[in-house]
């Protein structure tokens, strides 16, 4: 396990193909094939690119006083995932 910012995280799978899957509303009624929204699969895809690309080095031994280096786009990224769930504290 790597441990980031003195948790350990991961990707919750399942609740991100919750996340863009259409509800049965805007499915067509006989449809048997799934469906997801393209711009929430887009932007769930991008934020964890952001997510698994970023290459600040991080001393743990400073814990949350290191998170400052981190760039403004992985913030948003995980901040935004691990509001809505998709980051989860193991």
């Amino acid at each position: 396990m790597l441990t980031f910012l003195g948790e350990n995280y991961y990707i919750d799978v399942e609740e991100l193909e919750g996340r863009v899957n259409l509800s049965k509303e805007f499915i067509p009624s006989g449809e048997t094939d799934q469906q997801i929204s393209v711009v929430k699969f887009d932007i769930y895809k991008n934020l964890i690119d952001v997510i698994l690309t970023e290459r600040e080095e991080m001393d743990e031994n400073l814990g949350i006083h290191n998170s400052n280096n981190l760039t403004i786009p992985f913030k948003i990224a995980f901040n935004t995932l691990l509001i809505n769930n998709i980051i989860k504290k193991l």
